[in-house]
C-alpha cells in the first residue's frame, strides 16, 4: 500500500509541476502583452492562451492540492463528532467524489474525442483543443485515485 501511495503522490507532484510551469508562462505572457500593448503591439491570442492555461493550472494542481487537503474544506461541524463518525463521513464523501470525478473525467475524454474528430481549434491561434480536454480528463482520473488513497488511509487508520 505504501508503494502505491508513494507513486500516486509522485504523479500528483509531477502534475503540480506542470501546473506551475503553466502559471509561470501565463504570468510571463501577460506581462509581455501589457508591455507590448503600451508600445502599440499587443500579442495576438493572449486571451485564449490564458484561458487554456487557466484550465491547465486548475486541472493539474488539483490532485496534489487534494492530497495535502489544502482546498476549501469546511470541517468545523464534523470535528465535533467522534473519530468513527468522522471517518465514516470522510469515507462516504470520498466514494461520492470518486464517482463524480470519474464521470467528469470520462466526459472530458469524450469531449476530447469529439474535438479531435471535428478538428476543433481555438479561434485566434488555431490551437487544437483535444489534447487539453484529454489532459484535463486525465487530471480528474488522477484526482479520483487521490481520493481512493484517502480511503486507503481512512481504512488503515492513517488519515488525519
Amino acid at each position: 500500500m505504501k508503494t502505491f501511495l508513494a507513486v500516486v503522490f509522485k504523479v500528483s507532484k509531477a502534475m503540480d509541476f506542470v501546473g506551475g510551469l503553466a502559471l509561470n508562462f501565463i504570468i510571463f505572457l501577460t506581462t509581455a502583452d501589457v508591455l507590448m500593448r503600451a508600445l502599440g503591439r499587443p500579442i495576438p491570442g493572449v486571451y485564449e492562451i490564458v484561458a487554456i492555461g487557466g484550465g491547465i493550472i486548475i486541472g493539474f494542481t488539483m490532485p496534489l492540492t487534494s492530497w495535502w487537503r489544502k482546498h476549501v474544506y469546511a470541517n468545523f461541524v464534523i470535528k465535533a463528532f467522534s473519530t468513527t463518525i468522522r471517518n465514516a463521513f470522510d469515507f462516504t464523501t470520498r466514494c461520492v467524489g470518486i464517482g463524480l470525478l470519474i464521470m467528469i473525467g470520462w466526459n472530458l475524454v469524450r469531449l476530447g474525442a469529439e474535438f479531435q474528430s471535428k478538428g476543433q481549434v481555438s479561434i485566434t491561434l488555431q490551437i487544437p483543443l483535444y489534447p487539453i480536454a484529454y489532459g484535463l480528463g486525465a487530471c480528474f482520473f488522477v484526482l479520483s485515485v487521490v481520493l481512493f488513497c484517502d480511503i486507503l488511509k481512512i481504512v488503515g487508520g492513517e488519515y488525519e
